[in-house]
């Protein structure tokens, strides 16, 4: 029997989307669960797939049925499971042979069992997968990171099932060991801070000028023909359209307003603070998921405070509409060149190098932040590689400038009508405070120097560290 190019391991949803898709590509693929009945189940209803489909039901015949040096790709729950997986399969495993985490996996863990395999004559890849069920089976954004030895013996397979963006395959080798996943875990931030930003929007429309759900979809459907086009504001509209079978009521009206979160966001914005990065609008976006869980608090509190009436005090139309556009576009650039600034930061703590302008490439198809925009981003970090943060390359200077008073205006109507913007508010916070050459951290040495006697650096350069407070006990 002719050897499979690649294997799978767990024909979960999303294991067998990627089975599929790199069977229909043209590649063999032996697949393997945990559960034999599920393998036998994938395997009668891939129609005419089967005949690049090996399946098999013990670990000994799956590893046999793949050409060494063999990749195996593992997706099953992230955490323990893999290493117990990886446990099981070893035994089995040759020199060169490759085993490949698809899973969103902590990139903690993907550094620990790249350095584990070391010496052994196995190697680890730790790949990250976005663009969820759809994606999976059609066409991914795929970050990979591991030796890039490795990255060679399974490229032909990753960028043939990937995501194409005019014909250009959206996978890349980003660096060693853990930089895929990490960067898969940054692309997972920035999306937990776009989707909360145009939440906000909805919310300013919904409850700051009582639109329906329709009319808001209107909204959204006009500026994604614009400089918004993207997969996100796309679907926006989509879920506004769409009526609950059971009551008739636009669907949105229907769902409890607490937001679900798998970890990926937390981790993006922990890694920001340990690396000592601003990412507040992705923190916001973290915090507000908490906060909108916390439904019966929420429900209690109401009552004890003098609510506002939620009102602009405008019509909506087709000024508010230019501000809202302008001011989601601006958060938009904050999100963006924070999560790019934490994976500069950590490129540079962990080694990996990372590629900016290929990290911005390969998000312009197949995953869930798939944007137009992102295209400007290639370009930014393509023509200013060296440059400290994406919002003062010239072409993104200029974009906030024009949107910036947009920003503002709509982040201060929505706070003085009591409607919580934290995402947005926190873009323009950063934005303020970036752009401030002198701020107000001066104080703050200057108290910590009183309660700690820490010191302090001075602006005329004297060798004089303390101020004239004393020891510093109070």
């Amino acid at each position: 029997m002719e050897k499979a190019e690649i294997g799978l391991i767990g024909l979960g949803v999303m294991g067998s989307n990627l089975a599929l898709n790199i069977a229909e590509k043209g590649n063999r693929i032996a697949v393997y669960n945990r559960t034999a009945d599920k393998t036998r189940a994938f395997y009668a209803g891939a129609g005419e797939l089967q005949k690049n489909i090996v399946p098999t039901e013990t670990l000994s015949d799956f590893v046999a049925a793949i050409r060494p040096p063999r990749p195996i790709i593992i997706m099953i729950k992230a955490g323990d499971p893999v290493d117990e997986e990886m446990e099981k399969l070893r035994p089995y495993l040759g020199k060169g042979d490759i085993i490949i985490d698809a899973g969103n996996a902590n990139f903690h863990d993907t550094r620990r069992r790249f350095k584990e395999l070391d010496g052994t004559g196995l190697t680890f890849i730790g790949m990250g997968v976005s663009g969820g069920e759809e994606g999976a089976r059609h066409g991914p954004s795929i970050m990979v990171g591991g030796t890039e030895d490795s990255y060679k013996r399974v490229e032909k397979v990753l960028t043939s099932i990937s995501a194409k963006f005019d014909n250009d395959p959206c996978c890349a080798w980003l660096g060693t060991d853990g930089a895929g996943h990490f960067v898969k875990t940054i692309h997972n931030g920035i999306e937990y801070a776009d989707m909360q930003m145009i939440a906000e929007i909805y919310g300013i429309l919904r409850d700051g000028c009582g639109m329906e759900a329709s009319d808001i979809a209107n909204v959204f459907g006009e500026w994604n023909k614009g400089r918004l086009n993207s997969f996100l504001i796309e679907i926006t509209e989509k879920v506004l359209r769409a009526s609950d079978p059971e009551t008739g009521k636009p669907m949105p009206d229907v769902i409890v307003d607490a937001a679900g979160q798998k970890g990926t966001g937390r981790w993006s914005a922990i890694e920001a603070q340990q690396l000592a990065v601003p990412a507040t609008v992705i923190e916001a976006a973290v915090a507000a998921r908490c906060i909108s869980a916390m439904r019966g608090e929420r429900a209690a509190a109401e009552p004890m405070f003098n609510k506002e009436e939620l009102s602009f005090g405008i019509e909506a139309g087709p000024w508010l509409n230019r501000d809202l556009e302008l001011a989601l576009f601006a958060a938009k650039i904050a999100a963006y060149a924070q999560g790019f600034d934490v994976m500069d930061s950590a490129s540079q703590e962990y080694g990996w190098k990372l590629p900016m302008p290929e990290i911005a490439r390969i998000w312009r198809a197949g995953c869930i932040i798939r944007s137009q925009f992102l295209d400007d981003i290639t370009k930014a970090f393509s023509d200013t590689p060296d440059v400290a943060n994406l919002i003062v390359t010239p072409a993104f200077s200029e974009m906030v400038n024009e949107c910036l008073p947009s920003l503002r205006r709509i982040v201060s109507a929505a706070t003085g009508a009591g409607l919580p913007v934290p995402g947005l508010a926190s873009a323009l916070g950063y934005f303020d405070a970036y752009r401030q050459s002198r701020g107000t951290a001066n104080l703050i040495q200057a108290q910590r120097d009183f309660f700690g006697a820490h010191g302090f650096d001075r602006l005329d350069g004297l060798d004089i560290h303390h101020g004239p407070w004393g020891s510093g006990a109070i």
